[in-house]
């Protein structure tokens, strides 16, 4: 990395020059300053480096519009072809939001309800009586998932249907009690697409069409349940090992079904994600639904809802998902507060590169939280071999004698400035707060772990290696 007082000019010059192409190859929508633009595209470009993952389409929704477009990466490796934002990708397991906004649909049409059992509709299924609607999209059913693996069966390449699905796999003995767990199954949304298929009487593709996809000008969306994606779009590969990337196995006819068979460019689900935001689409008690925790019978919460992950980011309550299928992951984080989103989408799947862009492009939109700021502060005093000693408890100040101090800085300011430096677990152990943060460097990725205790000082602070 260069050094001295040229490198800030250098750098503003290649962001200002990588936005100016990207903008007149009608690849770049933005919003976002020279200095955002730079920030995505080392997060983006990084990860990619390090996973080996082919492409990246990223999609930035920023105060209430859609701000960034843009694609990095090889779309098709033989012959090589160049990643463009108008090119689809798989979203996987994202397609259960719109499984779920279909069924509060039907809510809003009076033709079911959330709290309806699913004997109502399926009679002969495993304890049908006892599980309902809303168990089925927060996963709190039971009933066990048909493809937890990260990789495609040799059953899963012939064709299927929905009721074969559901036959075998609801049919079982439950997984746990209805409602007294959260556990991911797929089973859940091959039930739910059927039991919205049944009241309406329409194929479930053809409701969200009509409902959702036109209404929001999602013009790209594409069934991937009924086959591969056109040879215009991203082409899907997977990796035995460390071996080369290979083209994805296609799964077969009615696997995916409504649980993760669409695909779409970025752009596309973030004209979703913006519905998400302005509450543009359903009506108000329906988004009330879809976005509230559900609880499990003992009032412990599963960080779910109907079809999306709910939480917390850098203080700001988020909602998300990823998606895997053969060939693809995806991940998407919506951040209702600030009106802001994030789409990634990557054509190899079992690799967590989407998650990691995402988190990455998320404090853009929100900042830094104030820990992540203390902990990034101590981090680089630490690179140049500084430590302010008021911040820390006895025992860490005596664990960072001159020689640690010593052996932080030699091995960590070769690395450079961090590419994203982000506030993952948290945890409460010996009477402190534990954190764990993920420092993501062009090189490589590290792992910050932290102790602090009730009066803020800090008990621990280490640094170790971890995998992207």
């Amino acid at each position: 990395m260069p050094n001295g007082s040229c490198w800030p000019s250098f750098r503003s010059s290649i962001a200002i020059l990588a936005f100016t192409l990207a903008l007149k190859s009608g690849l770049a929508e933005t919003g976002l300053s020279a200095a955002a633009v730079e920030k995505v595209a080392a997060v983006a470009q990084t990860a990619l480096a390090q996973s080996g993952v082919p492409s990246a389409s990223v999609a930035i929704v920023q105060d209430g519009r859609i701000a960034y477009v843009h694609a990095y990466g090889k779309a098709q490796l033989e012959p090589q072809r160049a990643a463009e934002s108008g090119m689809r990708y798989a979203i996987g397991s994202i397609s259960k939001q719109f499984t779920a906004a279909a069924v509060l649909l039907m809510v809003e049409d009076g033709k079911l309800q959330l709290d309806d059992p699913v004997a109502k509709y399926f009679p002969d299924l495993t304890r049908a009586s006892e599980i309902t609607v809303r168990m089925l999209l927060s996963h709190t059913s039971g009933y066990s998932d048909y493809w937890p693996q990260d990789y495609v069966m040799t059953d899963m390449l012939k064709p299927t249907t929905p009721q074969q699905i559901v036959d075998k796999w609801a049919r079982q003995p439950l997984d746990f009690d209805p409602g007294t767990k959260w556990e991911y199954s797929n089973t859940n949304y091959v039930l739910a697409g059927m039991i919205v298929e049944k009241v309406s009487g329409k194929p479930l593709m053809r409701l969200l069409e009509e409902r959702i996809f036109r209404p929001l000008g999602m013009q790209s969306v594409f069934n991937v349940d009924a086959g591969r994606l056109p040879a215009s779009d991203a082409i899907g590969y997977y990796r035995h090992a460390l071996g080369p990337l290979r083209p994805a196995p296609k799964e077969g006819v009615g696997w995916l079904s409504a649980a993760g068979e669409l695909s779409m460019k970025a752009e596309d689900l973030a004209r979703w994600d913006l519905s998400l935001i302005e509450r543009s689409l359903l009506k108000s008690s329906s988004y009330d639904q879809m976005f509230k925790e559900v609880q499990t019978k003992n009032g412990q919460g599963t960080h779910y809802a109907l079809g999306l992950g709910v939480g917390t980011r850098n203080g700001h309550p988020y909602l998300s998902h990823s998606g895997e299928v053969s060939g693809f992951v995806s991940d998407t984080i919506v951040l209702p507060d600030v009106r802001g989103a994030v789409v990634v989408l990557t054509n190899q799947d079992a690799v967590n590169a989407a998650e990691t862009i995402a988190s990455g492009i998320v404090p853009l939109l929100t900042g830094r939280s104030k820990e992540e700021e203390r902990a990034l502060k101590i981090f680089t005093g630490l690179q140049e071999g500084r430590l302010d000693r008021a911040q820390f408890s006895d025992f860490c100040n005596a664990y960072f004698d001159q020689q640690a101090i010593d052996d932080f800085s030699r091995s960590l300011k070769p690395l450079g400035e961090p590419v994203s430096f982000v506030q993952g677990a948290t945890a409460h152990r010996g009477g402190m707060l534990f954190r764990a943060f993920r420092i993501h460097f062009a090189a490589r990725d590290l792992e910050l772990t932290t102790y602090e205790k009730p009066d803020g000082k800090i008990e621990q602070f280490l640094v170790s290696p971890r995998e992207p």
